[in-house]
């Protein structure tokens, strides 16, 4: 009998691996087909996307930048996406959908930004400091959300919406109000102290960003997949997704799972917010909710809503994102064309459950 169930393991793990790849490799064959009918050649405007994101060299720099200037860019940008996803992910392992991640990041980048980011507290001080008020921030929204949902069963969807728009509006008023800059009409800009990337950074003879933010975001990716795989805690909160009726009667806590689930959600949201707007932005638009938290939730289905996944889904759709400056500029290509891929990739994806159900009746024969 092992004999038989090991190898379908096996099967089933290969198939969550393979088919991401295989939903990538269909969309860019076919975005490489739009391509040709432009009259471009796909190799080329694909590799523009990795040259503006520091990955290639380009043909030429500008004063002081070499490829290592435009890495360190990416490193910025790719970090509160990192983190936005794995708050996705975290939610759906308890079978919650966090569509607030944009809500919960703008509220912990606000509080962040009034608290530490117009202080004169020293750097030694200040980061951490914002690192704490963020993940406490995302954490008691989410929590709030999580007790929402189990005590008086409002659907988690809705209050995160309702969360969104109260959090849009009410932040906006208070930079309108308080903190708004006439020149550039965003919020007064954070201190360098408070700031989670080191801004023009010397090395040599260039200057680069340093985003610290993205040591944080790999050290959550190992943690989620440590968390959900080796603790009680984390089969627990599997197992309240999966059924939570079958949860109950195996005398688990179905309440405490939620919660808690939702609260590593929004200290995740939290952690994705204080990077996005005290790191990658330095400052913070008003009436204006944060792309990041509602790219995380295609990202997350795309990574298989596995940690590991989620690092690479999320890796390959900054590139996509990054790069698209660079490479309409270089090739002449309409920079619309790196939302075309991505949408391809993230329709594609969207069949995986059938490519699954295909996949376990092939192993089945």
């Amino acid at each position: 009998m092992k004999k038989q169930i090991v190898p379908l393991r096996e099967k089933d793990k290969l198939g969550t691996a393979v088919i991401p790849v295989v939903s990538i490799a269909v969309s860019f064959l076919v975005c490489a087909v739009v391509l040709l009918i432009l009259k471009k050649n796909p190799v080329m405007v694909y590799g523009d996307l990795l040259k503006g994101c520091g990955i290639l060299p380009k043909e030429s720099y500008a004063g002081s930048k070499n490829m290592l200037t435009d890495f360190t860019s990416f490193l910025n940008a790719w970090t509160p996406l990192l983190f936005s996803a794995l708050a996705v992910a975290a939610a759906l392992k308890a079978g919650l959908f966090n569509i607030g991640v944009s809500g919960q990041m703008l509220v912990s980048g606000y509080l962040a930004t009034v608290l530490v980011g117009y202080g004169d507290l020293p750097a030694v001080a200040a980061k951490p400091l914002v690192i704490v008020i963020g993940i406490i921030t995302g954490a008691l929204i989410g929590g709030m959300v999580g007790s929402l949902k189990y005590r008086f069963g409002i659907n988690e969807v809705v209050s995160t919406i309702m969360i969104n728009y109260i959090a849009q509006y009410v932040i906006s008023f208070f930079i309108n109000t308080f903190y708004i800059n006439p020149v550039s009409r965003q919020s007064n800009p954070v201190s360098k102290a408070a700031r989670l990337t080191l801004m023009d950074v010397t090395a040599g003879n260039i200057r680069i960003d340093i985003p610290l933010g993205i040591i944080l975001a790999v050290a959550a990716v190992v943690w989620m997949r440590f968390f959900f795989q080796k603790t009680t805690s984390g089969f627990e909160i599997k197992a309240v997704g999966a059924s939570r009726t079958a949860a109950k009667y195996a005398g688990m806590n179905v309440g405490k799972n939620m919660v808690l689930a939702m609260v590593i959600s929004g200290g995740l949201a939290g952690l994705a917010g204080v990077t996005y707007y005290l790191g990658y932005f330095g400052s913070i638009g008003p009436r204006t909710l944060p792309s990041a938290g509602f790219d995380g939730i295609a990202v997350a289905l795309l990574g298989g809503n596995q940690s590991i996944g989620i690092f690479f889904s999320s890796f390959l759709i900054s590139i996509i994102s990054k790069g698209s400056t660079y490479m309409s500029s270089a090739s002449g290509v309409e920079a619309e064309i790196a939302s075309v891929i991505t949408g391809l990739i993230l329709l594609v994806s969207a069949c995986n459950a059938y490519f699954s159900h295909r996949l376990s009746k092939m192993g089945g024969k």
